[in-house]
């Protein structure tokens, strides 16, 4: 049985549960960071809309220009991305996972990734 109330069934050691809300946290940063991001990582020109000539419905609507990630913004978004990455990999290997019943890996993982599955959003309140 489970020391941990949010996952009854399953007993992850607190290092795990912590890399799991730390994963968690990592992509909503990461999420939160591409929000504010221009549309194109690379500088690009946009195009005009595309207007079906007889219904004049627009087939494909415009696109502003996109002045392209600044370095600092490609750093940030290299990061985030690198820590994602590195979290993810600190989870799906973790020593744990062996001691696991092949039946119930698939289990476990999903009770693992509601750990921490409620943690907002970077800059919200």
């Amino acid at each position: 049985m489970s020391k941990n109330p949010a996952c009854p069934a399953f007993a992850f050691p607190a290092d795990l549960a912590q890399a799991q809300r730390d994963l968690h946290r990592a992509q909503a940063d990461h999420a939160a960071h591409g929000r504010t991001l221009p549309w194109s990582a690379d500088p690009d020109p946009g195009w005009p809309a595309v207007i079906h000539e007889t219904t004049k419905k627009v087939l494909s609507p415009a696109r502003e220009p996109s002045p392209g990630y600044t370095s600092e913004q490609r750093a940030d978004d290299d990061r985030l991305r690198a820590l994602v990455l590195e979290l993810s990999v600190v989870v799906s290997t973790h020593p744990y996972w062996a001691t696991v019943e092949r039946g119930e890996a698939v289990a476990a993982r999903q009770a693992l990734k509601t750990l921490g599955a409620g943690v907002p959003e970077a800059g919200a309140a």
